[in-house]
């Protein structure tokens, strides 16, 4: 009985004709009914099989279906790994608007949880405004009931990309890519803080002085400027899904 146990328990669904050639294999003299009797005796079950969940996203979510017509319509977030020079891994947050190229924010640390995302998307809501849809993949940070929670309440339509097609965020890949190239792969980092200062260095070199090639090689802060006027949300508007950012931030994470 005491191996039947440890079987069932290293073997959840085996049920009990497993288990009873298991231990005839292994030399106990016992045949399948003895060990049926003994399973009806102790209760044992198989699991019933769970159904597999879906993943929130769908190719409607993607950046080819829904495209950024304005400033501040569609943001892409995404999040990029690199190591400090002692081997130990440092999280990337990126936040862009499609349709400026934008970098909007570009934040670095050892771990991000759903909560830290969190109080970046507040901030820069109320310095930016608040967009219309925010484009993320279905990691953990972004499909947190918290952070839904708290788009739902700012009215911000959040766009999950079907699992497993990084090319329906291609924006932010894309961003990604000369993240990569540019930065993460030119440089040493010595630590977190060292990082967290090379990004805001790099951030505001790539807004206001590196040239874009979808842009007409204009800058992302010099092609916003001009797009502004034509993406302008009314004022009272703005100003009330701003004040929503601000006040139900606290309550969503308790």
């Amino acid at each position: 009985m005491a191996r039947l146990h440890e079987l069932v328990l290293a073997h959840p669904r085996y049920g009990y004709r497993f288990q009873a050639a298991i231990l005839r294999r292994e030399g106990w003299h016992v045949n399948r009914k003895r060990v049926f009797r003994l399973w009806q005796q102790e209760g044992f079950q198989v699991p019933r099989k769970q159904r597999k969940k879906r993943r929130l996203g769908s190719s409607e979510g993607g950046c080819i279906r829904r495209r950024a017509e304005h400033k501040d319509h569609v943001w892409a977030w995404d999040f990029i790994f690199d190591r400090t020079a002692n081997g130990r891994s440092i999280k990337w947050l990126s936040i862009i608007d499609e349709y400026t190229r934008e970098c909007l924010a570009l934040e670095v640390d050892r771990t991000m949880t759903s909560e830290n995302v969190l109080d970046v998307l507040r901030d820069l809501f109320v310095i930016r405004g608040v967009p219309q849809h925010i484009r993320s993949d279905n990691g953990p940070e972004f499909i947190a009931e918290a952070i839904r929670r708290f788009l739902t309440a700012t009215d911000v339509g959040p766009l999950y990309i079907e699992p497993g097609s990084p090319w329906q965020n291609g924006y932010a890949e894309s961003f990604n890519g000369r993240l990569r190239s540019e930065l993460l792969d030119a440089e040493v980092f010595e630590n977190v803080r060292e990082s967290q200062s090379l990004a805001g260095s790099w951030r505001r070199d790539y807004n206001h002085n590196r040239p874009h090639s979808s842009l007409d090689y204009q800058t992302p802060a010099a092609f916003a400027a001009r797009a502004a006027s034509a993406s302008a949300t009314p004022a009272l508007q703005q100003h009330g899904r701003i004040q929503n950012a601000i006040t139900i931030t606290q309550p969503v994470l308790s």
